[in-house]
């Protein structure tokens, strides 16, 4: 088997479709609106795993001011280019920074936290959940709101679709290009609920010619979040909600005081 790379890292193709492959994934449709509903009209919302800014771009064409924080040089870089695309006005309300989500210290408080599209479930669930959801609330004014987009642990014990049967299929362009993603292992580690797989990215032509390719490990760990958010001072903020059928936002509120 050819070298695989890190999930999302340079060079990778899963960050360099980014947009495509999300877009096609019809499970995250609705996030934005629920991310949308925790801050008030023109509030400040801070993002962890901003990736190429789908969501904080679309938050800024809401009018909210969006800090997204994201560890991959690779998605920052793709998420820059997309500004110049932007309004200047929406472009302007979305500042991205280079960092580690375990480690926040932004200098400033929000209206809401949210962590979309599995992103702390890349990190073991333990010592970085805990310091984590520790930055969420220190980064949270009091009555502040923060949503978590977590994977239901469930599916990923379902068994690996065959090798050579792409999950995803999607044009590239008008010149007939696609992009065609296979999953070529997948395991699950229930002892510390570890699910690992090798996604296999392929850039083909018009005619079926590889172009480029790109094997890839995504990892994701199942737990609940909830007690490592009570740990950080926050209370629950009702039940987590469906999305699109394969995960949950679970939803949290900094106390308005400690009385």
């Amino acid at each position: 088997m050819p070298e695989v790379r890190p999930y999302y890292s340079v060079r990778s193709l899963s960050a360099a479709y980014y947009d495509l492959i999300t877009q096609a994934d019809t499970s995250l449709q609705g996030d934005v609106d629920t991310y949308a509903e925790l801050a008030p009209p023109a509030g400040e919302i801070l993002e962890l795993g901003v990736g190429t800014g789908r969501v904080a771009f679309a938050l800024a064409e809401l009018g909210f001011s969006v800090v997204g924080v994201d560890l991959a040089p690779a998605m920052l870089a793709q998420a820059e280019a997309k500004r110049a695309n932007l309004a200047p006005h929406v472009g302007a309300r979305v500042m991205l920074q280079l960092g580690d989500m375990t480690s926040l210290n932004i200098g400033r408080v929000f209206d809401a936290v949210i962590c979309p599209f599995f992103a702390l479930s890349h990190l073991p669930a333990g010592a970085a959940w805990r310091n984590t959801f520790a930055g969420i609330a220190s980064h949270l004014r009091p009555g502040g709101r923060a949503a978590v987009h977590m994977p239901l642990a469930e599916l990923m014990q379902r068994p690996a679709p065959a090798p050579d049967a792409p999950v995803m299929r999607a044009p590239v362009d008008d010149q007939g290009r696609t992009l065609n993603l296979y999953v070529r292992e997948r395991s699950f580690r229930p002892r510390i609920n570890r699910f690992d797989q090798v996604l296999d990215y392929v850039l083909a032509d018009a005619f079926g010619a590889v172009e480029q390719r790109s094997l890839e490990r995504q990892t994701y760990y199942a737990a609940d979040p909830t007690p490592f958010a009570l740990e950080a001072g926050l209370q629950i903020d009702g039940s987590p909600s469906l999305l699109g059928g394969v995960g949950e936002i679970h939803r949290y509120l900094k106390p308005a005081s400690d009385a």
